[in-house]
């Protein structure tokens, strides 16, 4: 005769909610049914969730929370988006983003405000209202977004107030000019020998600046002609980070062009230490190479080459049109680039047509000057005859 089984005990409980994330609830000491906070993303979260009431619970060192507001609505944006901060798995750079744009754009305006009094209305006025630059005024409208949907989908309120068509989105300030072939040998050729191959990867290969400051010898794959791009190194609060890049499309393997590679070998071996780790370009005082630092190299060879208004940043624009005119797909560009959406990739495809046309215009050139020779040839011939 088999034992009965007896099913192991639990503490609280999870429910998958119909938008994908999950609750989380327990009982407490003297009965009361205690609900987290905030919703999770994974169900693992709310796990952890569970798993810290119970051992605070224990040790006896739980204390009941203060008293949730009777309507959810009540409670104010300045504590939900706390709440909801707190719970995000963030890289460092983006969690510090986060509160650096709440706090300076945001907050001041609905930190005391209850999320149930946040109407399309006030979002609106508000968006109107924001004295910044556009690329600032998408990223804030962008966030206040987000943590609204979130709040949809933690049933704190009904719907998402924010409704102003096309705010998340920046329109760029100026168009960028990609530096021309002619002015990216003048620039590798002005600076000190140990920038030249930064420069000339950051426009044939299209890579960051990040990227480029954390590539070790072992990145970089001279038998295949190929570099290896699977971290990169961001300043954040006076300090350096590494970690991988923002979506996995940032982990990429990128051809190098086949004329780059002596002057790849040439560097590994004049500038770089033997070992697999030893960083590609590094400080002359060692360690990560700061921006500042390359700025003071960089800014003079922009002169040099005529190009005062260049950025580092915008070499990556020219490796990204250089490939685009090369008649890369949109899913090529997109591998190249390390873009986790076509929308940035397909900016390029525009250059490459924007260069297409200048070619066509060019033969129509050709055609006009042409023509009338071949006219006059042709009138000549039939007067022969």
């Amino acid at each position: 005769m088999g034992g009965r089984r007896t099913a192991r005990r639990q503490f609280g409980s999870i429910r998958p909610l119909p938008s994908g994330r999950y609750q989380a609830r327990y009982t407490a000491p003297g009965g009361t049914v205690r609900k987290a906070p905030v919703t999770f993303d994974a169900r693992i979260d709310a796990e952890a969730w569970l798993a810290r009431q119970r051992a605070q619970i224990i040790q006896g060192t739980w204390l009941p929370p203060a008293e949730a507001p009777a309507d959810r609505q009540e409670i104010t944006f300045g504590a939900y988006a706390a709440s909801w901060l707190a719970t995000r798995q963030l890289a460092t750079t983006t969690r510090d983003h986060y509160a650096q744009v709440l706090r300076d754009h945001i907050e001041p305006t609905f930190a005391g405000e209850t999320m149930g009094s946040i109407t399309p209305a006030t979002v609106r006025a508000w968006h109107a209202s924001l004295r910044t630059g556009p690329t600032a005024k998408a990223h804030a409208y962008g966030l206040l977004r987000t943590i609204m949907a979130a709040a949809v989908a933690d049933d704190v309120i009904p719907s998402n107030p924010c409704r102003v068509r096309g705010a998340g989105q920046a329109k760029r300030a100026k168009r960028i000019q990609p530096a021309s072939l002619a002015e990216v040998e003048t620039i590798a050729g002005s600076v000190p020998d140990r920038y030249r191959l930064m420069i000339l990867l950051a426009a044939w290969c299209a890579l960051r600046f990040g990227e480029l400051a954390e590539l070790r010898r072992s990145d970089i794959d001279v038998k295949n002609a190929v570099v290896h791009v699977r971290r990169g190194v961001t300043r954040t609060k006076g300090s350096r980070v590494v970690g991988g890049p923002k979506s996995e499309a940032g982990k990429r393997t990128v051809a190098i062009p086949p004329h780059l590679i002596p002057e790849v070998k040439r560097h590994l071996a004049a500038h770089v230490g033997m070992g697999k780790d030893a960083l590609v370009f590094r400080a002359a005082t060692g360690g990560h190479l700061a921006p500042s630092s390359l700025y003071r190299v960089f800014y003079p060879a922009r002169e040099a080459a005529g190009r005062p208004d260049l950025r580092f940043h915008d070499l990556r624009h020219t490796g990204a049109t250089l490939a685009a005119v090369s008649g890369a797909t949109l899913a090529e560009l997109m591998g190249r680039l390390g873009h986790s959406t076509p929308g940035a990739a397909m900016r390029y495809q525009h250059a490459a047509a924007d260069r297409d046309k200048i070619i066509a215009a060019a033969l129509s050139r050709l055609a006009g000057e042409v023509t009338p020779i071949a006219r006059a040839k042709s009138s000549r011939h039939k007067a022969a005859k």
